[in-house]
């Protein structure tokens, strides 16, 4: 079968794109290779989403994806591998299976950007977390720290405080960086702990087992090791586009170099969400690409 859109990720930008596909009475392929909703199920309150005064991730999620199923979308759990470029695209997976569509929406999100320490990547699952939505209740009554300062770090820090005996943010730069609403609502918490200008610069561990960070004053050069249960890293997110550079152009951070438009420099190849260049990643404006891009593909598709 040739679909109208094939559409590679399954966050708010892909699910919202192959809506507005089908209700343009498009054929869609929805291709995910984890789970459907991306980075938004890592939030537990989302109280900024216009017409919803709160919701989580999770719900957000479910209700888009059993929109587009009741749209008619058909959806595959598989990892894109390449796309061939053609009058019809094909995509190639890295289950070996191949799909044909007459244009394609790149809407491949980003990943969690990790501390970069030695010992990190053996601990994820064992000591060290990015979701607190996820994995907060294995701490409950216990000390975790939270490396991160931005809103992500400090919505996972509430929901930690709600549950932990008690948080400990640590934040390399000189001040916390989310919303000040955010702020206020941590600073009303009595066993929430906030260091600033304080590097990670190393894990501790007991027999193989998490039990603390090390951290660097940037400022005085002192060492610190935090005693805790576990940490929760929310330092940011990085594309994962490298597979696809030959159909559209990367910035020098590695996301898709293009603007609000959603279009690339190959005809009928279309990019949504987080994954491109943009000065504000939120779910108001994953959904907006997603919009934007399947309008575009619908209109190549009309015009050829």
């Amino acid at each position: 079968m040739i679909y109208d859109v094939i559409v590679v990720g399954g966050g708010p930008a892909g699910m919202t794109a192959a809506l507005y596909a089908l209700r343009n009475g498009k054929s869609v392929l929805v291709i995910e290779k984890e789970g459907f909703g991306g980075q938004i199920t890592h939030s537990p309150r989302v109280e900024n989403f216009p017409g919803t005064a709160v919701m989580s991730g999770n719900e957000f999620a479910d209700r888009l994806f059993d929109q587009i199923v009741g749209q008619g979308a058909e959806f595959e759990i598989e990892t894109v591998s390449q796309i061939v470029d053609g009058p019809v695209k094909t995509v190639k997976t890295e289950e070996g299976t191949e799909h044909e569509g007459r244009t394609v929406i790149l809407a491949t999100g980003v990943k969690h950007r990790m501390l970069g320490l030695e010992g990190e990547v053996d601990l994820v699952g064992e000591g060290i977390s990015f979701c607190a939505v996820c994995d907060g209740d294995f701490y409950k009554g216990k000390t975790v720290c939270m490396a991160g300062g931005g809103n992500s770090a400090l919505q996972e820090a509430i929901l930690l405080a709600g549950k932990c005996e008690k948080v400990i943010i640590l934040q390399d730069l000189p001040q916390l960086t989310g919303e000040v609403k955010l702020q206020e609502v941590l600073n009303r918490q009595s066993n929430v702990e906030v260091h600033t200008g304080v590097r990670i610069i190393g894990l501790e561990t007991d027999n193989g087992e998490f039990c603390g960070v090390r951290t660097r004053d940037n400022a005085t050069g002192e060492e610190t090791i935090y005693t805790a249960d576990g940490l929760f890293v929310a330092i940011g997110l990085i594309p994962e586009n490298d597979a696809f550079a030959a159909l559209a152009d990367l910035d020098v951070r590695g996301y898709f170099d293009t603007d609000e438009y959603c279009v690339t420099k190959t005809p009928g190849i279309y990019v949504a969400g987080d994954c491109r260049r943009k000065n504000v990643r939120q779910l108001t404006t994953a959904v907006a690409d997603g919009a934007t891009a399947a309008l575009a593909a619908c209109r190549f598709i009309d015009e050829q």
